[in-house]
């Protein structure tokens, strides 16, 4: 069975209000004629004849009358429903969200992030959760509300993306190491004992490919599958690290941070997010200031 015509709703409420099929009719830009007929469908649903003739003129029925300030109320109440959030009372907002990133983001932008939101929404909270893998289940299904990554493959295709930042991999060593004295070469690189970080989705075969083509291969000593646990082994042992070099920045402290010597690309970390949230002023509000604290952070530091 089929349902009410709701668009009914908004040329009852310009009849009761005109009191006048002419004057709803240019009110709507429709023609008195259809505006007539749009009445007699309205009396028909409604089992009242709505406006009667009074002389020259329209009055409504008791049942008009009892329906119109409801009337109005429906169609004020779906216009605002269906209207654009433009803004939203941040001071007031109660509100916690999720960011999943790789170890390295919470350390190096997380502080300057809680401070901004919390000095205008101190009623929102931050949670942080360490990236894993490229999988975008979670955006999908609400339980991440923003997310940083490398756009690839395994990205969901409906997945919203919004460069952040520019990074590269760098070696990084503890202050004093030997490679840090002398011509920096690949062969050199090769010839020190790394810590490797493997984890899923993560691309680090194209720095093997590229000493490959050269005859050299590097010494993995131990495999770790964080940033900060590959940084901790380097920092209190002889071990090199090779990590992205912007991302990292609130890991390595003292640390020395060595450009690969040998061509290498570059890559985009990226702020996903799923389409649902376009239109949701505190995400908007939130996004903003993701972007905003990675390019004041990433200036301090260049």
């Amino acid at each position: 069975m089929a349902g009410p015509d709701l668009n009914l709703l908004i040329t009852l409420d310009v009849l009761l209000e005109q009191g006048s099929v002419a004057g709803a009719a240019r009110r709507l830009g429709l023609s008195a004629s259809a505006m007539s007929r749009t009445l007699a469908r309205l009396r028909e649903v409604t089992g009242d004849p709505l406006l009667v003739r009074a002389g020259r003129g329209l009055v409504p029925t008791p049942r008009a009358t009892a329906m119109k300030d409801e009337v109005h109320r429906l169609v004020e109440d779906a216009a605002a429903l269906l209207r654009p959030e433009a803004m939203v009372d941040v001071g007031a907002l109660t509100r916690s969200f999720t960011l999943r990133a790789s170890d390295g983001f919470a350390e190096t932008f997380g502080p300057e992030l809680v401070r901004r939101l919390g000095a205008e929404a101190p009623h929102v909270a931050m949670r942080f959760i360490r990236k894993l893998d490229k999988d975008s289940a979670g955006l999908r299904d609400g339980s991440i509300d923003l997310e940083t990554g490398v756009v690839g493959k395994a990205i969901g295709p409906e997945v919203r993306a919004q460069a952040l930042f520019n990074d590269r991999y760098v070696a990084v060593v503890r202050r004093g190491h030997a490679l840090t004295a002398g011509e920096w070469t690949a062969g050199r690189y090769a010839g020190g004992r790394h810590v490797l970080v493997s984890r899923q989705g993560l691309d680090l075969g194209a720095i093997d490919e590229e000493l490959a083509a050269q005859g050299l291969a590097r010494t993995i000593v131990t495999t770790v599958d964080g940033f900060a646990a590959a940084l901790a082994l380097a920092r209190g042992s002889d071990l090199v690290a090779t990590v992205p070099e912007r991302h990292t920045i609130g890991l390595r402290g003292d640390m020395v941070a060595l450009p690969l010597p040998f061509a290498s690309r570059n890559f985009t970390v990226s702020l996903l997010w799923h389409p649902r949230l376009d239109g949701d002023p505190a995400h908007r509000w939130l996004r903003q200031h993701v972007r905003d604290v990675c390019a004041a952070i990433l200036a301090q530091n260049a």
